[in-house]
């Protein structure tokens, strides 16, 4: 069996060392207060600009694509450093973590000279357009259609949660090329503009007030064949490669933010003596014993990526109890805060607000129990009754 060993190497400290000076001395400008949607796009923009000038957007990538060609540890350090400091991810972050990867793995010669420098500057936005009405949670079941005509795909459907669509350049997309195959075999990975008059964009409003996320109504948008990612009808190997990079990309980011927050939930107990109180002790110790098993179980993950080169399914693991954790966390901090954490506009609503999307997004904890058994435990796939 192989182990951990979490002490860093000297190649390892040297390279947190720098990250985190550069960080200190390089923070983005201070986040806009006023100008809306607009105005935090510029920003975030710009700052993922600085980044990639100072070679920090993707340090994962290869050196020949623009990265630092960084290990996996590496990386690990640098989404907890990112994590750490507060700073923004990239404006970017799908086309950084899943996109690119994508193209590395999937992509021509041709696909990978164009898209991969202006992913890495954040001159071209990307989305992932994957989930459906009728397909969130069962990808394969998606209706959306492209047929061939003429060397282009025609493309119609409708996609839906799909962060960032309104300020991106490039979607991710599923569809539906082959209806008489099974329904894993039948679907092809696009590169769609979103650019044309056949993609409209229409933002869905949360709890929060914000729009992160949107629907899509495609009606005959035009697709060339060149950008077919992995080949007609091989839709489902790509997609995973991409979901695989969804769930183990965000998770060293994700343990360190749960990190904070419980902090300062403890600091906040501490001052107003609920410390002593066995109930609130008892549920912040276990928050703290969660927040290490999820922190430990990332790092775990490593290894998958350094004996087989790409994230293993117990990314769907760190996810799951992540998003569980965090809304315990946040219902627990209503209660130790008090009446900040129900007032509106106050940071302590915001997460209690934000927290309960948390076991939808990126895969909902129903289907990530379901990976989990199947995919790490190899328990039997469960058989519906007749």
């Amino acid at each position: 069996m192989r182990r951990m060993d979490l002490t860093f190497s000297e190649r390892e400290t040297a390279f947190r060392d720098e990250l985190r000076a550069w960080l200190a001395d390089n923070g983005p400008d201070p986040k806009p207060a006023e100008g809306g949607d607009e105005a935090q796009l510029a920003w975030r923009r710009d700052w993922q600009r600085r980044m990639y000038e100072a070679g920090w957007a993707a340090p994962a990538w290869p050196v020949e694509y623009g990265g630092r060609g960084s290990t996996p540890s590496e990386s690990a350090i640098y989404f907890e450093e990112i994590g750490r400091a507060g700073v923004p991810l990239a404006v970017n972050v799908l086309g950084l973590l899943l996109g690119g990867p994508t193209l590395m793995t999937w992509g021509t010669d041709e696909q990978k000279e164009r898209y991969l420098g202006p992913i890495l500057s954040g001159e071209e936005i990307w989305c992932q357009g994957f989930s459906e009405p009728e397909a969130g949670s069962d990808l394969a079941s998606l209706k959306t259609r492209a047929t061939k005509d003429n060397g282009e795909w025609v493309v119609t459907g409708q996609k839906v949660w799909t962060s960032g669509a309104q300020y991106s350049k490039w979607c991710m997309l599923v569809a539906r090329t082959d209806p008489n195959v099974p329904k894993h075999k039948g679907l092809t990975y696009f590169l769609m503009d979103m650019e044309q008059d056949a993609v409209q964009v229409r933002p869905l409003r949360q709890i929060t007030g914000e729009a992160e996320f949107n629907e899509l109504f495609i009606e005959e948008a035009k697709i060339p064949d060149e950008n077919v990612v992995g080949g007609v009808g091989n839709g489902w190997n790509v997609a995973l490669t991409t979901l695989m990079n969804e769930r183990a990309g965000l998770g060293f980011a994700l343990q360190i933010r749960l990190r904070q927050l419980l902090d300062d939930v403890i600091a906040i107990a501490a001052e107003r003596g609920l410390l002593e109180d066995p109930l609130y002790a008892d549920k912040l110790a276990e928050l703290h014993i969660r927040t290490e098993s999820i922190r430990l179980l990332a790092w775990k993950g490593l290894t998958d990526v350094e004996r087989y080169g790409q994230p293993g399914p117990e990314g769907s693991l760190v996810k799951w109890l992540w998003s569980e954790s965090n809304q315990q966390l946040t219902q627990l901090a209503a209660d130790i805060v008090g009446a900040e954490a129900l007032t509106g506009d106050t940071s302590w609503s915001y997460e209690l607000l934000r927290a309960r999307g948390n076991t939808i997004e990126g895969g909902t904890t129903e289907v990530l129990k379901n990976i989990v058994a199947e995919r790490v435990l190899g328990l039997p796939r469960l058989k519906t009754a007749a």
